[in-house]
């Protein structure tokens, strides 16, 4: 289950050590440790990390499929955790060290700045493999922080996509050596920690208003 440790200026979210999917208990952990970063004062960043083979393999599929009758909700929730991190009032960095995939590749979108694993893991959208379609949240998410033509390949290709690769489509900010990705992504961090507030909340609240509007709707989160 993911755990919150604070290095000076920086809270550190480490988000587990399995494939960290998105169940329930899961998602309700990440709101309670996002609770604490935004209750406390003064200059702090947020970073995510996770530890082992897996940063996220995004929704729990076996949870889902065994709990049919709580879809819409649990999809509204997902939607939640995107938007609440899409505009949290610091900033937040994504030290992506291993495998980074569907939600969970979209949940390291909806961070500021992300640092990727140069030699080993993926980051790949795959809903086009596995016939499952992007919500309209989703969809507005990833062609919010994507350019176009990385967006439309992502998407429609479900590339998996290498450190390196990742860089240089844009989807990562920065690519480091394993032992790097969590202490570049601290140091970024620490480095904007002086940002946190209300005007933060604000400009990204602005910035991505359209956004956050299709996600928070919970009328719709199917697109049906």
């Amino acid at each position: 289950m993911p755990t919150l440790d604070r290095q000076d200026q920086v809270f550190v979210l480490d988000l587990g050590d399995g494939e960290n999917r998105f169940h329930p208990d899961w998602i309700a952990a990440v709101n309670a440790a996002l609770d604490e970063v935004e209750k406390a004062e003064g200059p702090r960043a947020l970073v995510t990390a996770a530890t082992g083979k897996f940063y996220s393999n995004g929704l729990d599929l076996d949870w889902l499929f065994a709990h049919a009758d709580r879809h819409l909700d649990y999809v509204v929730s997902v939607h939640g955790l995107f938007a609440r991190l899409l505009s949290l009032p610091v900033v937040t960095v994504a030290a992506l060290q291993g495998h980074t995939f569907a939600a969970g590749a979209m949940f390291s979108l909806a961070h500021d700045v992300r640092v990727m694993r140069a030699d080993r893991g993926f980051w790949c959208l795959p809903e086009a493999d596995i016939n499952i379609p992007f919500t309209p949240g989703m969809s507005a998410l990833i062609q919010a922080r994507l350019a176009p033509r990385t967006a439309h390949e992502a998407m429609v290709t479900a590339r998996r996509y290498g450190g390196q690769d990742a860089l240089a489509a844009g989807i990562v900010d920065h690519a480091a050596t394993e032992d790097a990705v969590r202490a570049t992504a601290v140091e970024l961090a620490g480095a904007l920690a002086g940002k946190a507030g209300d005007t933060l909340r604000t400009i990204k609240s602005r910035m991505y208003a359209p956004v956050l509007g299709v996600l928070r709707d919970p009328e719709n989160p199917l697109g049906d």
